[in-house]
């Protein structure tokens, strides 16, 4: 028995024990206060010419018995020791069960507490409840919740740290070949040191990728301001214009005036044009990005961003947002796997949200929806 149950058990019963002596003691006492006599008070006096037979004391022989004193108070009676006992053992029991049923569940969180403190995340204390329906079943299926966030927390982490070792891999291999390249042929020097230039930058860009997923994704996100959704798009849509030209890829954008939102304006930048240059990425040369955006009624602005290109499974719409992932239909690309990571993050911050889905048309491609609330 752990200190919690010897502590319930001792409160509940020391109440208890307090209740049914203090009740014993209440009515022995009242006992104690009744009449004697069941003729007691004494009967009003005989009315003219009533005759009534002498009480008994005067009809025996002997010495009369004394009358009970004028107030009919009783001598003092012994307690009553065998209820009392009685109420201690089925307060005893009763103490004991009401500590066990509190102490029982609380004795496999704390065992399953100490095993997920060792690392072992696959311990559950749901189906250790009973079938209880309280508030200590309530926390074990907390627990269990929190074991299994944990749990996709560190496949997450452990994903995350291969994909990185991997990404990092490549431009390091390509380094110590450039390298060995400039020691074997001098002659090559100057495209050696480009290539190593190159990789190099590759590598800074992973790097700084990184960084700015590792921050918002420890609620690092700067400070927020009012951001003119409008003007915003517009410099991305420019640059996207800019982009396509050269895969003739054209640029289709409409946008309601007066979009304002609450964001640091500088990471929704970068969030938006991560969706946006994925689809230029994925678009097939003589198509178009359509970007689109207009408030609702519900107080909120929606974005969309759909392109031509060959789409995602549906089953991987969700996965495309998680670092380094690389689809079926999802071409190599020189990207880093991490854009569409990082805007799910920053519009996290501002209480937005942004999915992937298919198109309701039917049509090729993949539509993008961030949906943002709208400043006050």
């Amino acid at each position: 028995m752990g200190r919690l149950f010897w502590k319930f058990f001792l409160f509940i019963w020391l109440g208890q024990v307090a209740a049914i002596v203090g009740t014993g003691a209440f009515f022995w006492f009242e006992h104690q206060q009744s009449p004697r006599r069941a003729d007691w008070p004494p009967p009003p006096p005989p009315q003219l010419g009533e005759h009534r037979p002498p009480p008994p004391e005067f009809a025996r022989s002997g010495p009369p018995r004394p009358l009970p004193p004028p107030d009919g108070n009783r001598p003092g009676g012994p307690l009553p020791i065998f209820p009392l006992i009685a109420g201690l053992i089925a307060s005893l029991l009763c103490a004991a069960g009401v500590a066990w049923y509190f102490a029982k569940p609380i004795r496999h969180l704390r065992n399953a507490f100490a095993t997920a403190a060792e690392g072992n995340l696959d311990t559950r204390v749901g189906s250790a409840m009973d079938g209880r329906r309280d508030e200590l079943a309530d926390l074990g299926q907390d627990f269990d919740r929190m074991t299994v966030r944990l749990q996709a927390l560190m496949a997450a982490q452990k994903r995350l740290l291969h994909d990185v070792s991997h990404e990092m891999r490549s431009p390091l291999a390509r380094l110590q070949a450039a390298i060995g390249l400039a020691r074997q042929q001098p002659g090559r020097l100057e495209d050696s040191l480009a290539r190593i230039e190159r990789e190099g930058e590759r590598m800074n860009g992973l790097i700084g990728e990184l960084l700015t997923l590792s921050r918002l994704e420890a609620g690092v996100s700067g400070p927020l301001e009012k951001v003119d959704l409008g003007e915003l798009l517009a410099e991305i849509v420019e640059d996207a214009r800019f982009e396509g030209v050269a895969r003739q890829v054209g640029i289709d954008y409409a946008a309601a005036p007066g979009l304002v939102v609450r964001a640091n304006p500088e990471l929704l930048h970068r969030a938006i044009e991560n969706v946006v240059r994925n689809g230029l990425r994925f678009s097939p040369t003589g198509t178009s990005l359509q970007i689109a955006a207009k408030p609702q009624a519900d107080g909120m602005i929606r974005l969309h961003i759909a392109d031509q290109g060959v789409g995602v499974p549906e089953a991987e719409l969700e996965a495309i947002f998680t670092p380094f992932y690389r689809g079926r239909n999802l071409a190599t690309g020189d990207g880093y796997g991490l854009g569409l990571a990082i805007a799910r993050q920053v519009i996290a911050t501002v209480n937005g949200k942004i999915a992937a889905k298919m198109k309701s048309d039917g049509s090729a491609g993949l539509l993008i929806e961030i949906v943002l609330p709208a400043a006050d």
